[in-house]
């Protein structure tokens, strides 16, 4: 497509934004909502609209060449994701759960779940993509070139039973004796076929030898035109695609030729258009700078001797914290400006013993009115942070790029005239700043000259600076590592297992089907199990969106650490290095398990600690994985694990967490498959937010079997029928079902499959020796995760609406009565 097309899209996208942002920022302060259902269809309704506008210019900035355009695409794109994440998170706060349904709003506005997927911006990768070349290089050579620590190398004998040893002896005798059996029937058998030859016929014999050759030839020969032929009769009625066509086609090429040649031309037009501003800035300042100046300077004398006529006198110039020559600027009369300067200096001595009074009386009348006011509010939407900038952004869009003419510009290039507008106030500024220096100079020396004709004495004005407010400082962590490099500290975490590269996965390898019964059920009072598309949806959304931009991170509610809960197999592990891969984000690995025996006593603990959350902030953005997260706040720590001290990691580890501010794109990511056998309210104050990972559903099961045989090289055909197999896998987890495909589908099964195509019945068996996650476990995990602060909230909301609608229905059943 050409890059008008994707301008239309670009400018459809600002059109609903433009209708977002009225509806969102009225004229006159919106009342508020009484009704908690309007109010919340409201609020997914603005979720529906957002996230489409954040697809569309998501694929408008990765398409777009000129680099002004992508630099304006760019920050509206960070602040719709942040609106985005604002939204969900104020869904949250008023459902009180993670996971919302949507299937009532996408049916009244006539989309698909595929239109409201929570897309991972490409250039989160495409940016970085030489600075993560290099650290992925940088962690290839130091694992390649290190000695495996003695503690991590795997003993070289390992204790083994009676019983085990028995049973290994028996099983390497019968192979042996299995291979001596085949052996000699295999010598009978040819000792059978000499003997079955006549004399006449014998091997040595020319004539018998040449016709068995010939009839081996010819049946090989036929036996391979007839599989050439039944080839082309199927690829003829198009069952099979040609040989050919397994390889890119010529659209695919074409299509992967075009984004390398867009990539190249963004990089190219970027570094032209870098080099432009500083070369524009430069004429600017040499071109226009020296009459800026002289304009200034003239603005600035008349600003002093209207003061003097006006007052008899010079005025004091403004400090530059005031804002200098800027309030001389200002559309007002000396005398005016005079009575300002003189009203703030006023306000800075009154100001303390006023703000107490205004204290007080505020707290007398918040004490009287605090309730009332509650009970009359109702329901408001939570102040954001992005809908300011995005107005901004819109304006500077509507003033610039809604009606400018292109035509000329086909190679999309920046525009010089638009450098000059951008950079012409910053030199102004600059040139102020000069400015105000010599007038300072100049407007004393006039003063001088005026005192010494009068005779008067000169008194020089020193002018209190402000106090600075003495607030509580915060104490500065000590560096425990200021003497070494960041190489060697990046060495030592590697070699001792702490830091790792993640595995290359994507959150779209998290397969699984929207929930679409999700409102229905709600309405009738049961709480539905999230589906997997909804658990990837809320990932997206807390992790890969505020790691990857900068801007969604520091304006966003900071989640600082994420607790992922569910039955084993469920895909945990996998969603972590998931979240690395989308974010381009370092894995930092702190599990129990792994730091067992590491960094032994308090000292080398608080090290360990300070070298990751430091390495972590200098490599950021990274991703801290705490695999088994249960036991550092095991209740109880069993015996068999004493050794390693599950829990050394406990008080640490939330202390660290604490120094993590806006600016540290960090996050902590905890896995548990038992979170019962941990201390529910130490876990909660670590973890900002609780995801539970069910087990996948019908529809989630039939999205896996396929995508899964058909990833191995399996072939779907009615004769594999795949319904049945997910109803028979009800209550198996994705990493069940990977094994087994993974046993059934060998190379050697791979290559029958022309003759015996797959059936369900192959994947029953290698299925059932594995123990499925039954409904009693799920259950215990739902019902721990009512007990978070989360489900307690959503259980007290529940039974709220009960007590409510009773009484009503009483009043209902007397009416009928009477």
């Amino acid at each position: 497509m050409s890059h008008s097309t994707y301008n239309k899209l670009w400018a459809d996208a600002q059109v609903e934004l433009s209708s977002l942002l009225a509806e969102e920022l009225p004229p006159q302060p919106a009342r508020p909502e009484k009704d908690r259902v309007v109010f919340f269809q409201r609020l997914i309704t603005l979720y529906v609209r957002y996230v489409r506008v954040l697809r569309h210019l998501e694929e408008a900035y990765d398409q777009v060449l000129q680099p002004q355009k992508r630099r304006l695409i760019r920050g509206v794109l960070d602040g719709v994701m942040g609106r985005v994440v604002e939204l969900k998170n104020e869904m949250v706060e008023k459902e009180f759960s993670e996971y919302h349904y949507m299937d009532d709003v996408l049916q009244d506005l006539k989309l698909t779940p595929a239109d409201i997927e929570i897309p991972i911006p490409r250039f989160f990768l495409s940016e970085r993509a030489k600075e993560l070349e290099e650290r992925r290089k940088m962690l290839s050579d130091i694992t390649s070139t290190m000695e495996v620590p003695e503690n991590l190398r795997p003993p070289l004998s390992q204790a083994m039973s009676v019983e085990e040893a028995i049973r290994t002896l028996q099983v390497a005798e019968r192979a042996r004796q299995g291979r001596l059996r085949a052996r000699f029937m295999r010598d009978i058998q040819r000792a059978k076929r000499r003997q079955s030859v006549a004399p006449d016929q014998r091997a040595d014999d020319p004539h018998a030898a040449a016709l068995c050759i010939q009839k081996m030839w010819r049946g090989h020969t036929q036996r391979e035109r007839t599989k050439i032929m039944r080839e082309q009769e199927l690829i003829f009625l198009g069952m099979v695609m040609e040989p050919d066509r397994w390889r890119p086609g010529a659209a695919i090429a074409a299509a992967q030729r075009n984004e390398a040649s867009r990539r190249g031309k963004q990089e190219e037009h970027e570094r032209d258009y870098q080099d432009s501003i500083v070369t524009v800035t430069d004429e600017l300042r040499e071109a226009e700078g020296p009459d800026m100046k002289e304009k200034n300077k003239t603005q600035i004398r008349q600003w002093f001797f209207e003061c003097r006529d006006a007052t008899g006198s010079f005025p004091d110039y403004p400090d530059e914290e005031e804002g200098g020559s800027t309030l001389i600027f200002a559309e007002k009369t000396p005398q005016q400006l005079l009575e300002e300067i003189a009203a703030k200096e006023e306000e800075e001595v009154n100001k303390k013993p006023k703000e107490k009074d205004e204290k007080e009386e505020k707290t007398k009348k918040d004490k009287g009115k605090g309730d009332e006011e509650e009970e009359e509010a109702g329901l408001k939407m939570l102040p954001s942070a992005f809908l300011s900038d995005l107005a901004a952004s819109t304006k500077i869009y509507g003033d610039i790029w809604r009606n400018r003419g292109e035509s000329e510009n086909f190679t999309q290039r920046h525009e010089v005239e638009l450098i000059k507008e951008d950079k012409r106030p910053l030199i102004e500024a600059e040139i102020r700043l000069q400015v105000d220096e010599l007038m300072r100079q100049e407007l004393a020396s006039w003063k001088l000259t005026v005192d010494k004709d009068k005779g008067g004495k000169t008194k020089a004005s020193v002018k209190k600076k402000k106090a600075s407010k003495s607030g509580k400082k915060k104490k500065k962590e000590k560096d425990l590592t200021s003497d070494r490099t960041f190489e060697s500290l990046h060495r030592e975490l590697v070699e001792q297992g702490l830091l790792r590269q993640a595995d290359d996965v994507r959150l779209q390898d998290f397969q699984g089907d929207y929930s679409y019964l999700g409102t229905t059920l709600r309405q009738n009072d049961i709480e539905p199990m999230p589906s997997l598309s909804d658990v990837r949806q809320v990932l997206a959304l807390y992790g890969v969106l505020p790691l990857g931009s900068k801007v969604v991170h520091e304006k966003s509610p900071l989640i600082k650490a994420i607790l992922l809960v569910g039955p084993a197999g469920v895909g945990k592990k996998m969603l972590v290095h998931a979240i690395c891969q989308e974010a381009g984000a370092t894995l930092f690995d702190l599990s129990p398990l792994n730091t067992a025996e590491k960094y032994p006593g308090k000292s080398g603990l608080a090290m360990m600690i300070h070298m990751v959350f430091k390495v972590a902030r200098l490599m950021q953005p990274s991703v801290i994985w705490v695999g088994d997260a249960e036991k550092m706040f095991y209740k109880k720590v069993p015996k068999e694990e004493k050794e390693s001290d599950p829990k050394r990691l406990k008080k640490d580890l939330p202390k660290a967490l604490k120094s993590v501010s806006g600016e540290d794109r960090i996050v902590v990511v905890g896995t548990t498959r038992d979170p019962g056998s941990a201390d529910i309210k130490t876990l909660c104050k670590v973890y900002d937010k609780i995801i539970l990972i069910p087990r996948p559903d019908y529809s989630a099961r039939y999205v896996l079997w396929k995508q899964l045989i058909r990833k191995r090289g399996g072939e779907l055909t009615p004769a594999l029928d795949l319904s049945s197999l997910a109803k028979i896998s009800d209550g198996y987890t994705p990493g069940h079902m990977v094994r087994v495909i993974g046993g059934v589908l060998t190379e050697r099964r791979l290559l029958q499959q022309a003759a015996r195509p797959l059936s369900a019945a192959e994947f029953v068996p290698p299925l059932a020796k594995f123990d499925p996650v039954f409904q009693d476990e799920e259950e215990a995990l739902k019902n721990w995760y009512a007990k978070t602060p989360l489900g307690k909230q959503r259980l007290k909301a529940a039974t709220g609406k009960e007590e409510e609608e009773a009484p009503k229905k009483k009043d209902g059943k007397k009416k009928a009565k009477k």
